[in-house]
């Protein structure tokens, strides 16, 4: 029998892989459903009564998103009343591009942020994504915000406002998404703000 060469991938890591991409790719065409994933990654284990809460919801969605969450292998459920839910921080790469709880994060805030709406409606997700390279680089001080313009090929009044608007995204990454310093390897570190911002979601009191 021929053996395999070193480099060739296990059946078993490819398979995963593969079903990795089709997870991240749904959770970039579904605002909602990451701003679910995201939300229990940063603040689980959380039941389905403080995501319904925090993020303002439905019931009906937020046990339509964590089960397709969990079918798509991205959350776990602990046995118990109420159920725990826990998610893993995803770190993907394809084509050089890196996909992290904080990308997701902006992707999710679609929902909540016309800025960032407006952008995504006119440029897609992977400008976004290109985005908040440039809104790490300024929060640096590496660049001000006029100078994010060229490098996205957008008028200045977009890049002043997406680099405002990304803001939360970036403070509350730095906080809780472990793969951070790789969207930023040069200058994870240098990140800050000029005023606080609340990273700590607040979750309910009551479980009703």
């Amino acid at each position: 029998m021929t053996p395999r060469p070193a480099a060739e991938t296990p059946p078993q890591d490819f398979e995963t892989g593969i079903n990795q991409l089709a997870t991240i790719g749904r959770l970039l065409d579904h605002p909602e459903l990451a701003r679910v994933y995201v939300y229990v990654c940063y603040y689980g284990p959380v039941t389905r009564p403080q995501i319904k809460n925090a993020l303002n919801i439905p019931k009906t969605t937020v046990y339509d998103h964590v089960e397709t969450l969990e079918r798509h292998e991205v959350i776990t459920l602990a046995s118990g009343r109420p159920v725990d839910i826990t998610a893993e921080p995803v770190r993907i790469t394809t084509d050089g591009i890196m996909v992290t709880p904080t990308i997701l994060h902006a992707i999710a805030l679609q929902e909540v942020d016309e800025d960032i709406s407006y952008f995504v409606e006119r440029h897609g997700v992977g400008k976004l994504a290109a985005a908040i390279r440039q809104a790490g680089l300024h929060y640096a001080d590496q660049i001000t915000q006029r100078m994010a313009a060229d490098p996205l090929e957008i008028p200045t009044g977009e890049a002043i406002r997406i680099i405002l608007a990304l803001k939360p995204a970036l403070a509350v990454g730095q906080e809780y998404d472990p793969h951070f310093s790789d969207i930023f390897p040069e200058i994870a570190g240098d990140i800050e703000f000029d005023a606080d911002i609340d990273v700590t979601a607040p979750l309910p009191d009551s479980e009703s």
